[in-house]
C-alpha cells in the first residue's frame, strides 16, 4: 500500500484549490521525502509557504520547487545541512560556490584517506611491507634503515595531514615540512630514481592541494623527469610514469595552464595501458579522473 500523505488537502486528491501544492505533491516534484520536508521545516531550511491553521497541513508555493530540487541535489552530494542553509541564505553566486568548494575539500580529504588505506593494505597483503615491525632504536636511527623508516613514517604522516579537511595554518606549515622531510630521508635511504620520483610526486600533490601552483609545477616536472629516468634504467614500477604525469597535470591545472593540463592528462591516461595490475591501474585512473579540467 502506498504511504498516506497526512498533509494532503481534505478533498483526498492532494490537489490544491489555489496556487499552493500539498506536501505530498511538492515532495514528488522536488525529489524529497515528506519526512525530510518536515525536518527541513523544523530546521528553518525550507519553510512551507503557509500552514493551515485548522489542520496543520503544510502547503508550498510552485516557485519553491526549484529550491527543493537544489536541496535534494546538494544532499545527494553529501553537503551538510548547515552548508546548505548557508548556500540558500545568500544570493551571491561566489559565496554559494565557496560553500560547495568547502564540501569538495572535505570529500577530497576522504578520498585521499581511502587511497592511502588501500595502498597500505595492498602493501601488507602482498608482502611488500611487514605487518609487525621492530621499533627503531636511537643507536641505528640515522643509518640506511633508520632513514627509510623515517621516510615512510613522514610520507604517511603527510597523507594524514592531506586527509584533514579543515587544516589550520600551522597544519599547512607542518604538511609542507613533512613532505619535504620525507623526501630528504628517501634521498639518504636508498637514493633510487623511483623513490626520488615518488617523493617529488607527493610534494607536488601537497602544493597542488594547498593551491600553490608554482612549486607544484616545479616538483611535478621533476617527478616526470625522474620517472622517465627510472623507466629508462629499468628500475621503475609499471605505474610510476602514469602517476608522475597525473601529478604534473594536477599542478598545471592549479597553476592555471588548462591546455597543458589537459594534454598531460591525456598522456597520463595513455600511460595506464602499461600497468598490469588492475587494482594499481584503478587507483591512478581514479586520480586522473578527479582532475578538475
Amino acid at each position: 500500500m502506498a504511504p498516506v500523505d497526512s498533509d494532503a488537502h481534505a478533498d483526498g486528491t492532494g490537489a490544491m484549490t489555489d496556487d499552493r501544492l500539498s506536501i505530498g505533491r511538492f515532495a514528488r516534484l522536488a525529489g524529497l521525502s515528506i519526512g525530510a520536508l518536515r525536518h527541513y521545516d523544523e530546521l528553518d531550511i525550507l519553510r512551507p509557504a503557509d500552514v493551515d491553521r485548522f489542520t496543520g497541513y503544510r502547503r508550498y508555493a510552485a516557485d519553491q520547487v526549484e529550491i527543493g530540487r537544489a536541496i535534494a541535489r546538494l544532499r545527494d552530494l553529501e553537503v551538510p545541512l548547515e552548508e546548505i542553509r548557508a548556500v540558500l541564505g545568500t544570493d551571491d553566486p561566489a559565496e554559494q560556490r565557496r560553500h560547495v568548494a568547502d564540501q569538495a575539500t572535505r570529500v577530497q580529504a576522504r578520498v585521499d584517506r581511502q587511497v592511502r588505506i588501500l595502498h597500505v593494505l595492498r602493501q601488507l597483503s602482498q608482502g611488500r611491507e611487514p605487518i609487525v615491525t621492530d621499533t627503531a632504536t636511537k643507536a641505528d636511527l640515522l643509518d640506511v634503515d633508520g632513514h627509510r623508516r623515517l621516510a615512510k613514517d613522514l610520507y604517511n604522516h603527510t597523507w594524514s595531514l592531506l586527509e584533514t579537511a579543515d587544516r589550520t595554518p600551522a597544519q599547512v606549515d607542518e604538511l609542507i615540512a613533512s613532505t619535504h622531510a620525507s623526501a630528504y630521508h628517501w634521498m639518504h635511504a636508498d637514493g633510487t630514481l623511483a623513490n626520488a620520483a615518488r617523493a617529488h610526486w607527493q610534494i607536488a600533490r601537497v602544493y597542488s592541494t594547498i593551491g600553490r601552483g608554482e612549486p607544484a609545477l616545479w616538483h611535478g616536472h621533476r617527478c616526470v623527469e625522474l620517472a622517465e629516468a627510472a623507466v629508462a634504467a629499468g628500475v621503475a614500477d609499471d605505474w610510476d610514469m602514469a602517476a608522475a604525469l597525473e601529478t604534473l597535470a594536477r599542478a598545471q591545472a592549479v597553476a592555471g595552464d588548462i591546455a597543458a593540463a589537459r594534454a598531460t592528462q591525456a598522456r597520463a591516461s595513455a600511460a595506464l595501458d602499461a600497468i598490469a595490475d588492475p587494482e594499481d591501474r584503478e587507483v591512478i585512473e581514479t586520480d586522473i579522473r578527479s582532475l578538475q579540467i
